[in-house]
């Protein structure tokens, strides 16, 4: 039968819509890609399809980048590291419904890491929305996205358009960054307007993310707190890498003494090497600090809640830009609310006033405490050197001087041990080239986050993957190969979850639920689309490999053979994961 919408100039998922006589009429799409434009956005990724389809292609006319993917959520990991290493909102396009939800995924996890991020999707027409009478996609996906993203906007007039695109901008940059969805109908962006009206409503906002500076009495009380402190610390969080405000943390941490701990992605914000760097000393920290000053981390689960080991009497100075975050698990000695440029910049210029009381003997045991843990840590990776098959430690110990002498090289690392033991063996010297599942602990992130990092930098990308985080977006390999993209993929393979050697407590005789493949040739995946290859079973072999694929700057992937009862448990958390089931039976 003869569908006499779509031959009217319409589709299947809403009204007829005339076709515009260009140039002096234009879409709602043109609009929409426009009005990225206006806003300075270069960069788009997504996947299309109904209604969006011809969205990318004007985007690309505009001069905007657009990345295609395989799959939303994958691209959504991309935007949001668009959007962490730039501090410009990355926007992620996608369909209406499922396509949608796939990527809402990502803007979801943009928000509770604040990083500026955009997603955009096409929806259906809303009066059967409204009145749920089945229609084509028919998701009313603003009522899903509002309580999971940091700001959520509906448009249907194409006039409203603009308007739109800068109310997201503004939301995803300004406070505490975060995911905005834009959920724009197929009527609007199918909708004609002339192009003179069009250019009319076009406009740059001006100064989207202005400078919020914490209050003077705020300043002077953390100082005061600071200066009497006797075994005092940074935290570092990836909100101070964020805000790139290392130079301030640099002339903060020289002139105070204090020692400095970086959690996860804010390593390299100041060397983890250097002389005042803690890193090896959490624990120390926690249970023998006086004074701790948050910069950009906040006091959630990744430090256990300031309960456990933590001192009872130490106090705390939190630097934030989100009252909120004030007080939310232990009180705060000293609040200081505000942009982080700002805070530091105030306190640098305040910080004469002030006579520092730290004690050296803290910092000879901080400094003596490091040391120690180096010299275990450069033994483990020594004796693990010539284990074969190889384990985590062995392949870390080809690949740590590697990419440390490569410091410019963004390092992108998921899965159990394999996250776990990288983020341990591999220190940062620069920052925002560290980029992890962070906060939520999502896995899947590494193939979008891959090409998140090359789009927007141009820079070579080193992606450790655990086998099973690689899984949950390895196709997007093809994504990185089609783009032309330098990143370099290695797989560490022990053909499991933790590991290989899981045992199905039942008789069906299926594999057991952390069983996966330890035979797998994920190499050969690289030869379907075109990359350079390598399965390496020794340190050797994956030494002259990953030297090999980071100096080609092509598309590589590094099939890394491990003993299939390498790794275990991981991430400290052991509680969550209860001994198997014949294990606790009484």
């Amino acid at each position: 039968m003869e569908n006499k919408d779509n031959k009217a100039g319409g589709c299947a998922c809403g009204a007829p819509r005339p076709a515009p006589q260009y140039p002096d009429q234009v879409t709602g799409m043109y609009v929409l890609a426009r009005a990225l434009r206006m806003v300075g956005v270069d960069t788009m990724y997504g996947l299309v399809g109904i209604p969006v389809t011809e969205v990318a292609y004007i985007a690309q006319e505009q001069g905007i980048r657009f990345v295609s993917f395989r799959h939303e959520q994958n691209a959504g990991m991309a935007a949001q590291t668009h959007g962490f290493l730039t501090g410009k909102p990355g926007v992620l396009l996608t369909v209406s419904s499922l396509g949608f939800l796939n990527g809402l995924t990502a803007t979801a996890n943009a928000t509770v890491n604040c990083y500026p991020m955009i997603q955009i999707s096409g929806s259906s027409v809303r009066e059967p929305i409204d009145l749920d009478q089945g229609t084509y996609e028919g998701l009313d996906q603003l009522a899903i996205a509002r309580p999971l993203v940091k700001a959520a906007y509906r448009v249907n007039n194409v006039e409203d358009i603009p308007t739109a695109v800068v109310r997201a901008f503004r939301a995803a940059v300004s406070g505490r960054p975060g995911g905005v969805y834009l959920d724009i109908t197929t009527p609007c962006l199918g909708q004609v307007i002339d192009m003179s009206r069009a250019e009319e409503l076009l406009y740059t906002p001006v100064d989207p993310c202005p400078a919020m500076p914490p209050a003077p009495e705020a300043i002077d009380r953390a100082m005061q707190l600071i200066a009497s402190a006797k075994r005092p610390a940074f935290i570092i969080g990836k909100g101070a890498a964020y805000a790139r405000v290392e130079e301030q943390m640099k002339s903060l941490v020289e002139k105070t003494g204090i020692p400095y701990l970086p959690m996860s992605m804010a390593k390299g914000l100041l060397p983890d090497n250097g002389p005042l760097s803690a890193i090896s000393c959490r624990s120390m920290v926690m249970e023998q600090a006086d004074v701790v000053v948050l910069v950009g981390a906040r006091l959630n689960w990744l430090l256990s809640r300031g309960q456990g080991k933590w001192s009872k009497t130490v106090k705390f100075v939190q630097l934030d830009i989100d009252p909120r975050e004030i007080d939310c698990n232990r009180p705060i000695a000293a609040p200081v609310v505000g942009d982080l440029r700002s805070a530091l910049d105030a306190m640098l210029a305040r910080l004469d006033s002030y006579k520092m009381s730290v004690d050296p003997e803290w910092i000879k045991a901080i400094q003596t405490h490091t040391a120690s843990a180096n010299e275990k840590f450069a033994a483990r990776l020594k004796e693990n050197a010539a284990a074969m098959p190889m384990n985590h430690w062995s392949a870390l110990s080809a690949i740590k001087p590697i990419i440390e002498s490569n410091p410019d090289v963004i390092l992108i690392n998921e899965g159990a041990n394999t996250l776990d033991d990288t983020r341990d063996a591999i220190d940062m010297s620069m920052p925002r080239h560290r980029v992890d599942c962070a906060t939520w602990a999502i896995m899947g992130m590494g193939m979008g986050s891959a090409v998140g990092a090359a789009v927007s930098t141009g820079k070579s990308v080193v992606a450790i993957e655990g086998d099973s985080a690689f899984g949950f977006s390895g196709m997007e390999f093809s994504t990185i190969c089609r783009f032309k993209l330098p990143v370099t993929v290695v797989i560490f393979n022990n053909g499991g979850i933790y590991n290989g050697v899981g045992e199905n407590l039942g008789k069906d005789g299926d594999p057991a639920p952390t069983t996966l493949d330890i035979n797998a040739r994920y190499d050969k995946l690289g030869d379907a689309f075109g990359a350079d290859t390598y399965y390496v079973k020794t340190p050797a072999e994956l030494s002259d490999a990953l030297k090999a694929a980071i100096a080609s700057k092509r598309p590589a992937l590094i099939d890394v053979q491990l003993a299939a009862d390498a790794g275990k448990e991981s991430g400290h958390i052991g509680y969550l994961n209860p001994a198997p089931l014949q294990t606790i039976i009484v």
